[in-house]
């Protein structure tokens, strides 16, 4: 089995509980209020643990939160020994989840914005034929990237969220991009689902482009090879973590040797667990449960 290093983000999530999400100049009480553990480098690392893939965690976030990451992480077996403790706040999340299951988040980025060289470190623990996964709620990203294409890593990238200077980075060395519609469009140009994926070919060739699009599902395309797989339907309670979860275990399907096509259907039954049930981290299921979510049409 491969091995899988996520370099990313821990947040403290803030989950409000709305009817609606909060229009400008509005001010509305929530129906529940919650905290939680989330950022997309933990919530993916978590979802790879949990699918059974051999992963590590490497970020940062305030000391006094350590205690706290080490008592959830450990029931699954997540590496977190690149996990640095700093003298500053951790990343956090404010969440606005209304009663359709949408959401709208504010991120301040705290440690995640403060990478150290010590943190970094850990991609030269790995080399040919492990995995890195990239998402882009940390800063020095180029440095990143390019470090583990040097280890010969196979580098995978969420870029998730979208910033202008991320046009700027080494996309050509990414090897797998896994994009919703609006990170496609934005790298894309385009918001129509086939021209989007056709510029993306075009623009990185060598690169497997995985693009999820909610109801409509998933489509894998690299080079002349296209896979797509069909959503499930399901009721919505909380979309915050559905795309870390699908991401999580698709590479953890591919880590275990699965084919393109079986990985994103098992990503596929993963993500639509995890969208039934609130929360970020907490929300993303077993492995063992998938095989349980029979029920799901």
């Amino acid at each position: 089995m491969r091995k899988i290093l996520v370099l990313g983000s821990i947040n403290i999530d803030h989950s409000y509980e709305l009817e609606r999400i909060v229009r400008p100049g509005e001010t509305v009480a929530s129906r529940a209020y919650r905290t939680a553990w989330g950022g997309k480098g933990l919530n993916q690392a978590i979802a790879l643990a949990k699918a059974g893939a051999r992963t590590a965690l490497a970020a940062q976030l305030s000391k006094a939160d350590m205690p706290g990451l080490e008592t959830l992480c450990a029931p699954f077996g997540l590496d977190i020994s690149g996990v640095r403790g700093l003298d500053c706040p951790s990343g956090h999340a404010i969440i606005q989840v209304e009663s359709s299951g949408q959401n709208s988040i504010i991120i301040a980025a705290g440690a995640n914005g403060l990478m150290e060289d010590a943190t970094i470190s850990a991609i030269d623990q790995y080399g040919p034929g492990d995995m890195l996964l990239l998402q882009n709620e940390v800063n020095r990203m180029p440095e990143i990237i390019r470090r583990g294409k040097e280890r010969g890593m196979t580098v995978i990238l969420n870029p998730s969220p979208c910033t202008e200077d991320m046009l700027d980075w080494p996309l050509e060395l990414v090897d797998i991009f896994i994009l919703n519609e609006t990170e496609g469009e934005y790298i894309s140009g385009s918001s129509q689902v086939e021209e989007m994926l056709d510029i993306l070919s075009t623009k990185f060739p060598a690169a497997g482009i995985v693009l999820t699009l909610g109801a409509q599902g998933s489509v894998y395309r690299r080079g002349e090879e296209e896979h797509r797989a069909a959503a499930l339907k399901v009721e919505a309670v909380d979309t915050t973590a559905a795309g870390d979860t699908y991401t999580g275990y698709f590479l953890a399907g591919l880590s275990q040797g699965k084919a393109v096509k079986e990985s994103m259907e098992l990503a596929t039954r993963a993500a639509a667990v995890t969208v039934s049930r609130p929360g970020a981290a907490e929300s993303i299921p077993l492995a063992e449960e998938i095989l349980q979510a029979a029920g799901i049409e």
